[in-house]
């Protein structure tokens, strides 16, 4: 077999720490070969990225090392900085999570590529290097390269500086590229860009590929081989189909059934994992993921085991670190039984469609004026964030609205939340017109429509004990202490947690149990309708998969209405009864969630599906996908007929008369079957969506 490109061999990395040294990595070991795409996952905390910055010798200086890393034939951890500023961006490059904070906000980005090249050559000239520059970004797809290279870091919107950070990765044809959370936080559509890039990167460097994420539907699509990681150490490793389609470690499996696919989602409810992983500074003895493990035994809780294949599989196995893999590997104990699940809440016990509406939203319309500089500072332009939305909520449903950032979504939900008579439109919340309300008919009301935020840590005062915090809107509706304290309690057991925890402090909780404490305090005054912004967006799939399923057991328990704001589709099929897809402040379509995503009719929404990821190699490895061109336009942009036509996919195929009627009227949303869709052409749309 040829050498590997990359061979780690018992890396440790350890941090001191006054109350005890944190081991970051434990004894990790796995081999990247020539071209190869290896994939590493795992919960927060897992040690993902810390392994993978020892690589790159960004470790911080109190850092303390052992092992081997094993480059080209040198042993990277016996090199010194400058030695190692030689590899660094030429043979091996990165990328970072967040391209806003890696690149310099007082260069151009042109500049900053030029300097990654002319720093490890010095024999290439300025004007050469630049011209280098404006290639790579032509190569990773960022549009009028030329100019754009004059353009500052904070001009670019957070899909297009992921680029820049891919073409300055590829600037000297390294040959390992490590990606470290690169499609964190960015949409679908971009991130299918993003991934793409890094796939051509790839083509057009040889190089291989070292992805680090969480989401398991991008190393479904993409990785050759992956890692998991659990407590500082590798857990499983295997080929992409060996980790999905047969793991024989316990994590891995709770992993694989907690993410939803956007093909079954809602078909049962997803694992949650109990309780959260290990302190990394007072790790239990034993196998680390003892405690959360259905199948842990005694000799579990007392050594931990090694990462090696399960015998029972033969010598094609791959390796697990689980004292019982042999039984998960030979059908003794069915991969389904390790975290059984019940089935979804039965269809019996929803709410039917055509119940009367708690919430009804009529032709909302809010535009902000865009100002111009200079002292007088004069209206220049309107940024249209909504322009039209209308949509209801019956109690005991929930409502979703999708859409890439930037659509208009969390204005519409915060223009209902505002209560007030809106620019133009109605929003009628229990039969009552909000434009029609006094102050004290106001504040009665609120304590009926209450939200949970995307950032639950942001959303608290860390100064307050979380039994405060809970009762901060019963204090604002005037009740009492002692039923203030009595219903602080009775929340804290409803969101699964202890009514002890009611004296602690926010930061004293992990993130899944920050938001279970957003979604307390926001049913705490018994509300009809309840609103959550993105409230999964950043949490690891395990506990997303607990919060997911808490707001559907309370959906049902209260009769809950919901409006769910979200970007990931998987999740949204998961939990909603009614969808809206909004496109530059505006739905485009709108039905029951499994017609619209059973049968997307707009080519919009068919790219959004297409480009959710499934974690399933065999499926996403095979499936077609319609990769949108560009961001999403400004909505200060005035675009006459649709406002999709200059992304459109189908647009770009029909014939000039179909064109100019795109070109001169915006559609409106008509019946299409049970949902409605605004496109002129939904019988002409051949496009895949599979």
């Amino acid at each position: 077999m040829a050498e590997p490109l990359l061979s780690v061999r018992n890396l440790s990395v350890t941090f001191p720490n006054r109350s005890g040294d944190v081991h970051a990595v434990r004894g990790v070991s796995y081999d990247i070969a020539e071209g190869e795409f290896f994939g590493i996952v795992g919960e927060s905390g897992s040690g993902k990225s810390v392994s993978s910055l020892a690589i790159m010798g960004l470790l911080p200086d109190n850092a303390r090392l052992s092992g081997e890393i094993r480059f080209g034939g040198r042993d990277l951890l016996e090199l010194d900085d400058r030695q190692l500023s030689g590899i660094r961006g030429h043979d091996i490059a990165i990328v970072f999570q967040d391209p806003l904070s890696a690149l310099t906000p007082v260069y151009t980005v042109g500049d900053q590529i030029a300097e990654a090249v002319r720093i490890h050559d010095r024999a290439v000239s300025r004007q050469a290097a630049t011209a280098r520059a404006v290639d790579l970004l032509r190569i990773v797809g960022i549009p009028d390269p030329v100019r754009r290279a004059s353009s500052f870091p904070h001009e670019f919107s957070g899909g297009m500086r992921q680029r820049v950070m891919i073409a300055m990765a590829i600037a000297n044809n390294p040959r390992l590229i490590i990606a470290d959370e690169p499609t964190t936080a960015l949409d679908v559509t971009i991130q299918a860009q993003i991934l793409e890039v890094l796939e051509k990167a790839r083509a057009i460097t040889g190089a291989a590929v070292s992805l680090i994420t969480h989401d398991l539907g991008v190393i479904a699509g993409h990785a050759d081989r992956v890692g998991v990681m659990y407590a500082g150490r590798l857990v499983e490793l295997g080929t992409a189909t060996e980790v999905f389609h047969a793991p024989t470690m316990p994590y891995t499996i709770g992993l694989l059934r907690s993410v939803p696919n956007i093909r079954t989602a809602g078909s049962e409810r997803l694992v949650s994992l109990a309780g959260r992983p290990p302190s990394l500074g007072a790790l239990p003895r034993g196998c680390p993921f003892a405690d959360r493990c259905p199948l842990a035994i005694e000799v579990c809780r007392q050594v931990e085991p090694p990462l090696v294949p399960p015998t029972a599989a033969g010598a094609a196995a791959h390796p697990a670190a689980c004292h019982r893999a042999d039984e998960i590997a030979s059908g003794k104990i069915g991969r389904a039984e390790v975290f059984p699940v019940a089935d979804a809440i039965p269809a019996s016990a929803r709410v039917p469609r055509g119940a009367e509406p708690v919430l009804s939203v009529r032709g909302l319309k809010r535009h902000f004026p865009l100002l111009g500089g200079g002292l007088l500072r004069r209206p220049v332009g309107t940024v249209r964030a909504v322009d039209g939305v209308s949509f209801e909520v019956a109690p005991g449903r929930t409502f979703a609205l999708v859409g890439e950032s930037g659509c208009g979504k969390t204005t519409t939900v915060l223009e209902v939340m505002e209560l007030a008579k809106p620019q133009e439109g109605e929003i009628r919340v229990e039969g009552t017109d909000v434009a029609t309300l006094g102050r004290v008919e106001r504040r009665t009301l609120r304590a009926d429509i209450q939200m949970v935020f995307q950032d639950a840590a942001a959303a608290v005062d860390p100064r307050l004990p979380v039994g405060d915090v809970i009762a901060e809107p019963l204090l604002a509706q005037r009740m009492p202490r002692a039923d203030r304290d009595a219903r602080v309690a009775e929340l804290l057991e409803l969101v699964g947690l202890d009514r002890g925890m009611a004296e602690r402090y926010p930061h004293e909780f992990s993130g899944g149990q920050r938001q279970r404490i957003g979604i307390a305090r926001g049913l705490a005054t018994r509300p009809k309708i309840l609103v959550l912004d993105e409230p999964v967006s950043a949490l690891d799939v395990s506990v997303q998969a607990g919060i997911i399923n808490l707001l559907e057991d309370l959906k049902v328990e209260l009769g809950l209405a919901m409006v769910f704001v979200a970007h990931d589709l998987a999740i949204v099929r998961q939990i909603a009864d009614e969808v809206g897809v909004m496109y530059l402040g505006r739905i485009i379509e709108q039905g029951p969630i499994a017609e619209v995503f059973g049968t997307p009719r707009h080519p919009y929404t068919q790219a959004l599906m297409s480009a959710a990821p499934i974690p399933d190699p065999a499926i996403e490895r095979t499936r077609e996908r319609i990769v949108l061109e560009g961001d999403l336009p400004s909505p200060a942009q005035r675009i006459d007929g649709c406002r999709f036509r200059t992304r459109c996919p189908l647009y770009r195929i029909l014939d000039a008369d179909a064109r100019a009627l795109c070109d001169g009227v915006d559609p409106e949303l008509e019946p299409h079957g049970d949902a409605r869709v605004a496109c002129h052409h939904v019988d002409r749309n051949p496009l895949v969506v599979a």
